[in-house]
């Protein structure tokens, strides 16, 4: 079943699906999103899968999983490498990633 998910986040457009019991949230290829001074809701349109990953905050969560080819893709070159050796980079220069969204310096030191 794939249910909408307007509550968790109206303005990005993504759906839940149940996958053996657990939440996988879907949404659409972004890109790099635009946010206002006075909000912390963003501008956003849609995007390439470079795009999309380039705004992740990790390169390790800018992991894709191609249905058709069921081949994990790293578009940021990467990613796997990353995960594999369980470093913490991100996709671009750490002083945009973090201004982009000040959260991730606290999702650093969490998954850290």
């Amino acid at each position: 079943v794939i249910a909408a998910n307007p509550a968790q986040s109206k303005h990005l457009e993504t759906a839940t699906l149940k996958v053996h019991g657990i939440d996988v949230d879907i949404a659409n290829l972004r890109a790099q999103e635009i946010y206002q001074e006075d909000s912390r809701i963003p501008t956003v349109r849609f995007g390439t899968p470079l795009e999309d990953s380039e705004r992740r905050d990790f390169t390790a969560n800018a992991l894709f999983f191609n249905l058709h080819t069921k081949c994990v893709e790293d578009w940021t070159q990467k990613g796997m490498s990353d995960l594999f050796h369980g470093r913490l980079v991100t996709p671009l220069e750490p002083v945009q990633t973090f201004h982009d969204d000040p959260l991730r310096v606290l999702r650093a030191i969490r998954f850290g």
